[in-house]
Order: C-alpha cells, then sequence, then structure tokens
C-alpha cells in the first residue's frame, strides 16, 4: 500500500531538478546558436523561429497543465514533462535540419512548461505565506542557476572543440535525476477552498488586478529572456566572452532569488517589481552601448533588474489573487513564455534588418556586427520603460490594499463574472 505522506524536500528538490533541465536547454541552446547556423546555414530570423519554439511549447503546456493539474495531478503532469523532454533532445541530438530542429525545440519547451505547471502550485500548497514566496524564488532560483552552470558547460566544451550534439547530450543529467527523485511519490493536495473550482479560478482570473497582471507578465518575461536568449549572437564582437555575461547575469539572479525572502518581505512585492523595471532599463541601455569590460557592468544591472521577476509575479498571483489556482499561476507563466515566443522572430528580423542598414553605411566583420546587435538591444530598452510605468501605477493600486484574503473577498462578490 503506497504511503500517503508527502516528503515536501524530496518533491521540492525533484522541482529543482526539473527546473535545472529547463536552465540546461535554455543556455546551451543559446551557446550552440552560432554552432547550429552555420552548421544548417540558418539565418538570424530562422533561428529566431527554432528559439519561439521553445517558448511557444511552454505555455500551451502550461495552460493545458494548468486546467487538468487539480483532476490528473502533478505526478502525471511531471510524467508528460519527461517523455517530452527525452524526445525533444533525442530529436534535437539526430536532427536532420531546420524543420527538425522546430519540432525537438517544440517538445523541450512542452517538458518545460509542464514542469512550471505542476511545480508551482505544488510548491504553493507545500508551503504559505513568507515561506512559501521564499520557496517559490528558491525554486526559480534554479532557472538562473542551471542557466549559470550550463553556460559554463557550454563554453567549456565548445572552446575544447566539442560538438553541439554532445552538448544537448548533458541536458538529458538533470532529467533522469528529477524523474527518479518523483517516481513514487505522493503529492499535496490543494490548501486553498475554492482553488480546485474551474469557475472559482475564471472568475478571480477575469478580475482588473489578474488582468493588469496578465499584461506586465508579457513585457517582464521579454525583458528577461530577449537579451539572454540572443547574448552570444548579439555580444559575440562586443569585446567580452558572451557566455561569460550570461553567466555572470545568471550566477547573480540565482544569489538574488536564494535570498530574496526577506528582501519582498521588506519591500513589497510591487516595491520590488518597480525597482526591478528600473535596473533592467539601466542593463539593456548600457549593453546596447558599452563594450569590453563594460559589458560585464551592464551584466551586474541588468541581473539586478530581472531577478525576482519571474517569482515574484508567480508569487504575487499565489498570495494576492489565491482563488485563481493553479490555473492564474500556469497561465501568468504561459503568457511570458507566449511574449517571449511571438517576440523571437522579431528579434531575428531586427538583427537581419540592422546589418543590412548598417552594412550599407559602409560597415563590414566584426563592427557590422557590434551595431548591429547594439542596435537590436536598444529597441529592446521599450520593454522595461513601459514595466516603470505600469509598476508604478501598482504600487499606488496596492498600496492600501491587504494580500490574499482582500482580493479573494473581491472574487467572492462577483459571482457573475
Amino acid at each position: 500500500m503506497a504511503t500517503t505522506h508527502v516528503n515536501a524536500s524530496r518533491l521540492f528538490n525533484a522541482s529543482c531538478f526539473a527546473l535545472i533541465t529547463t536552465a540546461f536547454s535554455f543556455s546551451i541552446r543559446a551557446g550552440i546558436l552560432p554552432q547550429l547556423g552555420t552548421d544548417f546555414g540558418l539565418s538570424a530570423e530562422q533561428l529566431g523561429f527554432i528559439n519561439s519554439m521553445w517558448f511557444l511549447g511552454f505555455p500551451i503546456s502550461m495552460i493545458v497543465g494548468g486546467l487538468v493539474y487539480h483532476s490528473v495531478g502533478p505526478k502525471i503532469i511531471m510524467s508528460v514533462a519527461f517523455v517530452c523532454h527525452t524526445l525533444g533532445i533525442l530529436l534535437t541530438i539526430y536532427a536532420g535540419g531546420y524543420t527538425t530542429l522546430l519540432i525537438s525545440t517544440l517538445f523541450i519547451g512542452i517538458g518545460n512548461g509542464c514542469t512550471e505547471a505542476a511545480c508551482n502550485p505544488m510548491i504553493a500548497d507545500m508551503y504559505s505565506g513568507n515561506t512559501m514566496n521564499k520557496m517559490l524564488n528558491r525554486f526559480h532560483m534554479w532557472f538562473p542557476g542551471g542557466i549559470f552552470i550550463g553556460s559554463l558547460i557550454s563554453k567549456f566544451m565548445t572552446d575544447a572543440g566539442m560538438s553541439w550534439q554532445a552538448q544537448i547530450w548533458v541536458i538529458m543529467i538533470p532529467t533522469v535525476v528529477y524523474a527518479f527523485l518523483f517516481f513514487g511519490q505522493a503529492f499535496p493536495a490543494s490548501k486553498v477552498e475554492g482553488a480546485t473550482s474551474l469557475s472559482k479560478n475564471f472568475a478571480a482570473m477575469l478580475t482588473p488586478l489578474y488582468i493588469f497582471m496578465f499584461c506586465c507578465m508579457a513585457l517582464t518575461a521579454i525583458s528577461e529572456f530577449g537579451p539572454q536568449q540572443w547574448v552570444g549572437l548579439i555580444m559575440a564582437k562586443s569585446g567580452a566572452a558572451p557566455m561569460l555575461i550570461l553567466a555572470l547575469t545568471t550566477l547573480l539572479m540565482a544569489i538574488g532569488r536564494y535570498f530574496g525572502g526577506p528582501l519582498i518581505h521588506r519591500l513589497d512585492q510591487t516595491g520590488v517589481l518597480l525597482g526591478g523595471a528600473v535596473f533592467a532599463l539601466i542593463g539593456i541601455y548600457l549593453f546596447s552601448t558599452q563594450t569590453g569590460a563594460m559589458a560585464y557592468v551592464a551584466a551586474v544591472f541588468f541581473a539586478l533588474g530581472v531577478c525576482y521577476f519571474w517569482p515574484t509575479m508567480v508569487g504575487f498571483v499565489a498570495e494576492r489573487i489565491p482563488l485563481s489556482g493553479a490555473l492564474g499561476m500556469s497561465i501568468i507563466g504561459g503568457v511570458g513564455m507566449f511574449s517571449t515566443s511571438i517576440f523571437q522572430p522579431f528579434i531575428g528580423g531586427w538583427i537581419d534588418s540592422e546589418r543590412a542598414e548598417k552594412a550599407a553605411a559602409g560597415l563590414s566583420g566584426d563592427a557590422l556586427e557590434l551595431a548591429a546587435g547594439q542596435a537590436t538591444l536598444a529597441k529592446m530598452t521599450a520593454f522595461p520603460l513601459i514595466l516603470i510605468v505600469a509598476f508604478t501605477v501598482l504600487w499606488f493600486w496596492m498600496r492600501n490594499r491587504k494580500a490574499g484574503h482582500v482580493d479573494e473577498k473581491l472574487v467572492s462578490q462577483q459571482p457573475q463574472l
């Protein structure tokens, strides 16, 4: 007879390894992007579409996972994640061209989305209050933490002349570990009454506050993932090592998230989000104007800016709009990834058009690549600029409101929604 005891520590550790798998698939793919372009003769726009499959599969499985979380449970969702991760890794390694890379990257994205759909609500159900915020930050620490480790692995393997296929095999290591840790475990039940009701979930998601956060998430995600995903291509000729920039950024993010609980408690979620938007703007602006050692300074500002975006947005929904349940958290994460997916080909197109424009102006070689990359980054400053305005509005909006039960009460008074 199976035990009903929930081993929160093991489930949390398994969740972290699942997120490391997601992070490796992000950082290692960013590291091999130039090799894929060379080996398969792909343009930056085509590489953008391959990137977009990672971000497209993510929201699809997050939304579906959020809808079925309370009916099928996190165990089945994570089983699907394992199958999709494995298929995606194998199809990437044995890819024969552009189409196979699109399909394989989509599978990996679906596996990553299943991880978020299962683990975010599971952690929210295992912990509460400040502890929940702390554990969500420590869980999400492993996305930048995994990117830090993965980017160093990718740089080492690339410098050693190892193939991009060998680098993709590395992603299987955390995949196998999380499957082992989840195997045979009991999972927690929802702790918020009404959170398992889809009708109440949708009612909570139709409130002005949730819709506002939905729109903000689209911009926080692209502010974080846009510069990170393209760092290898954009910063290649900047005089700084692109994968070291990515490693530094994600290391600082991981440290910040690990110690983020007290900061969020002291400044409040809205203050953290507003401050993050300001630092993100400074970081992306510096990326677009600086070269050499100053690129690492830009990475510090950027890391401080985007560090708390994702876990704080998810924690905000869990704490302030609890009746949105697992579905609400999944939709918030899903829109972030969907937004990033939409923008990937645009960013690739910006690079291609800037290359053509700078070439027409007489630039060539490294100077051309640097100018095109920095001009593309300058366009990305629009995202945190809009967020500064939005989070200023949110700060005034939430200043006199209490967390959790206030929004729950508002939802219960609006059954017609």
